[in-house]
């Protein structure tokens, strides 16, 4: 079942300006199943469209989005640990 549409944006937007408040780097990147993948593309779309430009869909930001078949979504922190998305 298909999450809120920007759901899952605004949330790795949020998990993304934490890390960087906190650390002052840039996480690793993002895994996302297929499912979520199909979201986070549903969201790019939606917003692209909002603002008139085209967004990368391969990174959040400028972080790298990596598609894992067995991950539940989770962005990598630049010490390795795993921060749980929605």
């Amino acid at each position: 079942m298909a999450s809120s549409p920007l759901l899952l944006y605004y949330d790795m937007s949020e998990k993304l300006s934490d890390h960087l408040r906190a650390t002052r780097a840039y996480p690793l990147k993002f895994v996302l199943s297929p499912l979520l993948h199909k979201d986070y593309l549903r969201d790019v779309a939606l917003l692209g469209d909002s603002r008139g430009k085209k967004m990368d869909p391969a990174n959040h930001m400028g972080v790298p989005i990596e598609i894992s078949d067995d991950s539940r979504g989770f962005m990598v922190a630049l010490d390795g640990k795993e921060v749980r998305l929605m």
